[in-house]
């Protein structure tokens, strides 16, 4: 098994290095390391390249956005697979040896990724929560991804998945017109081809800033015509996933109704709630969005910050 490893750069002097040293902690190595700079306003490109890694590839790029620079990294991979980690997330020690373990246990896979650890602002880590993993061991195949990724936090993030090169390739790689939600839709559409390989064991720390904690308010509106719904529909319908799919767009539109009810929005809230409903009027989450939907800013504010120690919304 040959990797590369691709990190999309913009504008993380801060933490680049780090990312970057816990690539070199591994205790298996990558064939390589292609750090796409998206066109940075700041040094850390220039602190990319004074690191001196042999292995180690700059390619710089117009600003198109974090998609447009994953893409390109995969265009550049010269490696059968490419595992990628954001800017300012980073590994632990066994990711890569991991990935390797599982691709040698189930050989047929197109993704292996792992469980990982939520860091704060504060710099907290906790593990993400899963439910209904249908495996009693630490590795096996995520058969009802769907089913799991619409009952637990996002089972898959950014900087825990190792994807086969050409199976990227064949859906289009990361979809350039979408602002956010962009990789659940690519991990939706690379698992509904076939189910990836699992650890449970967390093997990376993603890092959020503080507007996508419930310690502050989200930083940007949810996308206008909610594309990524939409292609998850498409997805449902040619694929046939009906009740997995159904219950994934439910979770969908709760997480779109979350960000409503934080930006004190309530209408484009009590829409999401319905639609979340419609595909599954056993969420019961939705039903307590409604509730709060009636209450005062502050106390939907205070109750979001209790159910953060539960399954993220």
């Amino acid at each position: 098994m040959d990797i590369s490893v691709v990190i999309p750069l913009y504008n993380k002097r801060d933490c680049i290095t780090r990312a970057i040293r816990s690539i070199e902690r591994q205790t298996w190595q990558p064939k390589e390391i292609v750090v796409v700079d998206d066109g940075s306003t700041d040094d850390s490109a220039a602190i990319v390249a004074s690191l001196g890694i042999e292995k180690l590839r700059l390619v710089r790029k117009k600003n198109g956005g974090v998609s447009s620079a994953r893409n390109t990294g995969v265009q550049e991979a010269c490696s059968t697979w490419v595992a990628f980690l954001d800017a300012d997330d980073e590994w632990m020690p066994e990711f890569l040896s991991t990935m390797k373990r599982m691709h040698e246990r189930f050989p047929d896979r197109e993704v292996y990724a792992s469980a990982y650890y939520l860091g704060n602002h504060a710099g907290d880590k906790r593990k993400i929560g899963l439910h209904g993993i249908p495996f009693s061991e630490a590795e096996g195949i995520l058969e009802n991804y769907f089913d799991v990724a619409a009952m637990s936090a996002p089972p898959l993030c950014s900087s825990v998945v190792c994807i086969r090169r050409d199976a990227l390739i064949e859906i289009g790689g990361f979809p350039l017109d979408i602002k956010s939600g962009e990789d659940l839709l690519t991990w939706a559409r690379l698992a509904s081809r076939k189910p990836p390989a699992y650890s449970t064991e967390p093997l990376a720390v993603f890092w959020q800033e503080k507007a996508h904690t419930y310690d502050d308010r989200p930083n940007r509106v949810p996308e206008t015509g909610d594309p990524v719904g939409k292609a998850l529909l498409e997805l449902k319908k040619r694929t046939g996933h009906r009740m997995k799919m159904d219950n994934y767009l439910s979770h969908w539109h709760k997480m779109r109704a979350s960000i409503y009810l934080r930006l004190n929005m309530r209408l484009p809230a009590l829409t999401e709630c319905f639609k979340g409903i419609s595909y599954r009027p056993g969420n019961l989450r939705l039903y307590v969005y409604l509730v709060m939907s009636l209450l005062p800013d502050r106390v939907v504010m205070a109750l979001f910050k209790r159910l953060a120690e539960k399954v993220s919304a």
